[in-house]
C-alpha cells in the first residue's frame, strides 16, 4: 500500500519538522500512523517531502525527512472546462479529474446549466470545489494540486480558449477524438457541456475561438464523467500513463 500524502501550504526547509494543525491531527489520530512508518508531504506545487515518524506528539506527528523531490508540471497542460452539474454529481466530476491528472478546472455557467451559481452560494460553492480538488489530490498522491478557476460565462470561456488547442464534446461531432491533433507543448482545453448539451450559439463562440468539436464515441456520457473520460484518453494520447 502506498504511503498517505499530507498537503501543507509551505514545507519545512530542514531535515526535521513537526506535522500539526488538521493534517497533523489527521495522521495522528485518524490514521494512527506510528513510529517507524512513511508518509508522503507537499506542497502541492510539485515537491513532495517523503518522511518516516519519529515521534507521536498530542497534535500530530514528529516526522523526519527522507527524500526531497520535484516533480515538474506537465506541458502540455491539461485544462477541463466543467458546466455546473446538479447536486453530488458536481463533486463526483471534480474527484474524477483531479484523480485522472488535470491540470486545471474551469467551472462554467452554461445556458442550458440546471445549476446557478449567485451571490453568497457561488462562494460557497467554489470553495467546496476546491476543498474537493485538495482532497482528491492526497487521495490519488499527486505532487500537483490542480487549480479551480472563478466562475466564468461562455464569453469568458471563449476568450480563454483562443490560441489554445480547445476541444468541445459534442454528441453530434464527426472528429473523433483520437483523431485530433495534439499540441507537445502548451495547453489542451477540453469543454464539456451541461447534462442539456452545448447550446448552438455557445458552440459557434468555441469554433470561432479556434476550437474543435469532437466525440468519444457511441455512448451520450454524463457531464460528471464525459471529462474524466476524455482526460484518460488525452493522457495516454500525450504519454502521460506510459
Amino acid at each position: 500500500m502506498s504511503s498517505s500524502l499530507f498537503l501543507l501550504d509551505e514545507l519545512p526547509a530542514g531535515d526535521s519538522f513537526a506535522l500539526t494543525g488538521d493534517e497533523g491531527r489527521h495522521a495522528a489520530r485518524v490514521q494512527r500512523l506510528g513510529v517507524g512508518e512513511q508518509l508522503l508531504v507537499s506542497d502541492g506545487c510539485g515537491t513532495v517531502l517523503t518522511c518516516t515518524v519519529a515521534d507521536v506528539l498530542p497534535d500530530g506527528l514528529s516526522l523526519t525527512v527522507q527524500e526531497r523531490c520535484s516533480r515538474p508540471a506537465s506541458d502540455p497542460r491539461l485544462v477541463v472546462v466543467q458546466a455546473l452539474p446538479k447536486g453530488e454529481r458536481a463533486e463526483l466530476a471534480v474527484e474524477l479529474l483531479t484523480e485522472l491528472g488535470v491540470d486545471e478546472i474551469v467551472p462554467w455557467a452554461a445556458a442550458r446549466s440546471v445549476v446557478r451559481w449567485d451571490g453568497p452560494r457561488a462562494d460557497r460553492a467554489l470553495a467546496k470545489w476546491r476543498r474537493t480538488a485538495r482532497e482528491a489530490t492526497k487521495q490519488s498522491r499527486r505532487a500537483w494540486v490542480p487549480c479551480v478557476a472563478d466562475l466564468h460565462s461562455t464569453m469568458q470561456v471563449a476568450a480563454r480558449l483562443a490560441g489554445v488547442s480547445a476541444l468541445v464534446l459534442h454528441e453530434e461531432a464527426t472528429a473523433p477524438l483520437p483523431s485530433v491533433p495534439l499540441p507537445a507543448a502548451g495547453e489542451v482545453a477540453v469543454v464539456v457541456g451541461p447534462e442539456g448539451g452545448v447550446a448552438p450559439d455557445e458552440l459557434a463562440a468555441f469554433t470561432a475561438a479556434g476550437a474543435t468539436a469532437v466525440r468519444l464515441g457511441e455512448p451520450v456520457l454524463r457531464t460528471s464523467t464525459a471529462g474524466a473520460a476524455a482526460l484518460a484518453a488525452l493522457s495516454l494520447r500525450l504519454g502521460r500513463w506510459g
